[in-house]
């Protein structure tokens, strides 16, 4: 991974991760407000929703006997805590960001999850695993993150299992075919706004994700657009971000964390003119 980038994403999380747990909590994620966005629910119960809904969609047409989980991208372990207690599976996290590592592994006890999970810093790039081990990659608002599309999506079919499923949710940009055309000027703009306060390379839209799934050899795809479900959150956490307590914690975190905070109307933004989408896509090896 690129060496700058690769920088960049582990101070980000590194200097933002505590504030963001003590805030809000181990997710580091979207939440889910039902399919047209309207269902008034607490935050984080929003944000475990997503995980629900994001396994009831990608994995009921392929019921898997879970019992090896790779979660790419796993911040502080709020997803791979969830899937191994849930599926009572072994989960394998991993981060750019030794800060997240570490908290990962100490919630891991906390929660009485050490002998089924563990956490390392890694490159989704270059996974340091063997083929066919996983039944299940799990890579929730990390495939942003990656220089590279091609090789995560690549690396991911290589560590499946014959038969195991890839089940991604990512930030993408719209479509680019029909009337609306190629991003224009303005579109261009906001989204490398967005690019330089959340330390990301590009994104690419949904269907361009399903093209290079499929060219890599990946079978029975679905994919999905959720932007209408999780468009609410972005209003939550900016009026969240501005009570006195976060406030403080932004002073305390650095100039980093605290551009990321004053970028959040970019993302809501971002959604009410359709240029930002949550896309996910789900694939079988």
């Amino acid at each position: 991974m690129n060496s700058t980038l690769y920088q960049q994403i582990q101070q980000f999380y590194d200097s933002s991760s505590g504030l963001w747990e003590e805030i809000w909590g181990e997710h580091l994620h979207h939440g889910y407000y039902g399919p047209d966005g309207t269902l008034k629910k607490e935050r984080r119960q929003a944000q475990i929703d997503l995980i629900e809904e994001l396994l009831n969609w990608g994995l009921t047409s392929n019921p898997l006997t879970l019992s090896q989980i790779l979660d790419v991208g796993c911040g502080i372990g709020g997803s791979s805590l969830y899937l191994a207690d849930k599926f009572q599976a072994e989960v394998t996290g991993i981060t750019l960001s030794p800060v997240q590592a570490k908290r990962a592994t100490e919630r891991a006890l906390e929660a009485q999850l050490q002998t089924k999970t563990k956490f390392l810093v890694a490159d989704a790039l270059e996974m340091p695993f063997e083929a066919n081990r996983f039944d299940l990659v799990w890579s929730l608002e990390s495939a942003e993150h990656f220089p590279n599309k091609i090789k995560f999506l690549q690396e991911s079919y290589r560590v499946l299992k014959p038969g195991g499923t890839l089940l991604m949710a990512t930030w993408c940009h719209r479509p680019l075919e029909g009337n609306a055309g190629q991003l224009n000027d303005a579109e261009r703009r906001h989204l490398a706004e967005i690019y330089r306060v959340y330390a990301l390379p590009y994104v690419i839209s949904l269907p361009e994700y399903e093209a290079i799934a499929t060219q890599i050899g990946f079978n029975h795809l679905q994919t999905a657009d959720w932007s209408v479900s999780v468009a609410p959150f972005w209003n939550t956490v900016i009026n969240s971000a501005f009570d006195l307590r976060a406030l403080m914690g932004l002073v305390l975190s650095g100039w980093t964390t605290i551009q990321a905070a004053l970028a959040l109307p970019l993302m809501s933004r971002g959604y009410e003119t359709g240029l930002i989408r949550f896309g996910l896509l789900q694939a079988t090896k």
